[in-house]
């Protein structure tokens, strides 16, 4: 039986086995099982931090959702540190751009941090996939992959997207890296190229 850690990448084009197949269950249950029982421990030793929404060093942090990734143990942070927004690849969608928004104006942050990674999925799809998917399930999604071939370009496109947003009102200190998953360090990009 496999680790549900393990992953393999699926074509759009390939339905995705059972459940029962593709993710073992924990000893008493499923995943989701497993998770919510760690959630009741957690919540038998928990205790109100007091803090609010703002995060204490007012930035906000753009990275992909690979779970390779442990962007507090990476970064030093804290809980309550700062505002972590993941997606596939990392890439600034309108969706971040939403979410920055919120970030700062209504919760105060002023730094925006954006990480891609080495090996990342995104460098080996295409918009095929996209149109894959819509041939099977019959319905165009409304979203496009972002999928790139350069991580550094895409960072770059990252940043560029960030700085020229009309509704963010911090874009001076937006800064892009590449976190190597196998070093584990941050390479820094400069948006000049």
């Amino acid at each position: 039986m496999n680790d549900y850690r393990e992953s393999m990448p699926i074509p759009a084009s390939q339905p995705l086995p059972p459940s029962s197949d593709s993710t073992p269950a924990a000893p008493d249950g499923t995943v989701t099982d497993r998770l919510v029982e760690a959630n009741r421990h957690y919540a038998a030793a928990f205790t109100d931090p007091g803090m609010d929404a703002r995060p204490v060093l007012k930035v906000a942090v753009v990275a992909c959702m690979d779970a390779r990734l442990d962007l507090h143990a990476a970064l030093g942070l804290e809980l309550g540190d700062c505002h972590t927004i993941r997606n596939a690849g990392g890439v600034v969608t309108d969706d971040i751009i939403r979410s920055l928004t919120i970030s700062q104006r209504a919760l105060g942050t002023r730094s925006v941090v954006l990480i891609h990674h080495t090996g990342c999925g995104l460098l080996s799809l295409t918009e095929d996939f996209r149109h894959e998917l819509a041939a099977e399930v019959g319905q165009r999604p409304t979203w496009a992959v972002e999928a790139f071939k350069d991580l550094d370009q895409d960072v770059r496109q990252s940043m560029q997207r960030v700085r020229t947003s009309p509704f963010l009102l911090h874009t001076d200190d937006v800064r892009g890296f590449v976190f190597d998953v196998t070093t584990g360090l941050l390479r820094e990009i400069d948006p000049r190229g």
